[in-house]
């Protein structure tokens, strides 16, 4: 169980927002907290503590009128981080290896894979192609409806019609080297975890798999740390000091 940094990008800023508030139309989302600092300033923090395998989000579409300037920060972080950090948002296979070559040390895919709203076999393959399984990381972002978690995309916008459960999480861990896991209906909130999609973690998750979502305080880490098992890693965006929140940086080191 690890802890995993986050530096996420939205209309050229490093911010943090309510992940379901996130609209294409108009760049729009629900703000919980905007830094002054840029990607870099993170992403050095992260390396002079030797943390690897924070993950830099894209949160606009290439279509948006902020995109450049969005990347411009991630290449930023990359940059000042090689090798330390993952990258994810619009990920596909034209795009993946330019920034596997700024820094990045793995690509994370979630739209191109899940297109349409099915799952695409063949779009997979694709990926792997271009940038290898060991590089890969299959972002499986959920939301509920019924009693299921289903993956969503495009910046959780769309539901997929690929329910998270044991026999999603054994085929797909085959062809990717980890999994980022955001439970979006308490991403952002700092409300509390989404347990039943942890537990499903801690006891079904084949491979290295990344939560984030709803974390707020230590009580909520000790929740995770006994629902995954001690083997799920964990990211805390609006609650902790560095974006805002009450949780200590340096405390959620020790812990």
């Amino acid at each position: 169980m690890r802890f995993r940094p986050c530096i996420d990008i939205h209309n050229g800023k490093v911010k943090q927002i309510v992940g379901g508030s996130l609209k294409d139309q108009g760049d729009d989302a629900l703000e919980n907290f905007v830094t002054e600092q840029d990607a870099s300033f993170f992403a050095r923090l992260y390396k002079a503590r030797n943390i690897t395998g924070g993950h830099v989000i894209l949160l606009n579409p290439s279509a948006s009128e902020y995109y450049e300037e969005t990347k411009a920060q991630a290449l930023r972080a990359l940059q000042a981080y090689p090798g330390g950090l993952q990258i994810g948002g619009g990920i596909n296979p034209s795009n993946a290896e330019f920034f596997l070559n700024a820094g990045a040390s793995h690509v994370i895919v979630t739209s191109y894979v899940f297109q349409g709203g099915s799952f695409r076999e063949e779009r997979l393959k694709d990926m792997i192609l271009a940038v290898g399984k060991k590089r890969l990381v299959l972002d499986l972002s959920c939301r509920k409806k019924g009693d299921s978690y289903y993956i969503v995309t495009d910046r959780w916008q769309n539901y997929t019609d690929v329910i998270l459960n044991p026999d999603t999480l054994e085929g797909l861990s085959e062809n990717c080297d980890e999994f980022l896991i955001h439970g979006v209906d308490v991403e952002g909130k700092a409300q509390g975890i989404e347990e039943e999609l942890v537990k499903l973690l801690g006891e079904k998750c084949p491979i290295p798999a990344t939560y984030a979502g709803g974390i707020h305080n230590f009580r909520d880490l000790q929740a995770l740390k006994r629902l995954g098992k001690e083997k799920v890693d964990f990211t805390i965006g609006s609650a902790l000091d560095l974006f805002g929140g009450t949780m200590k940086f340096e405390e959620v080191l020790k812990f």
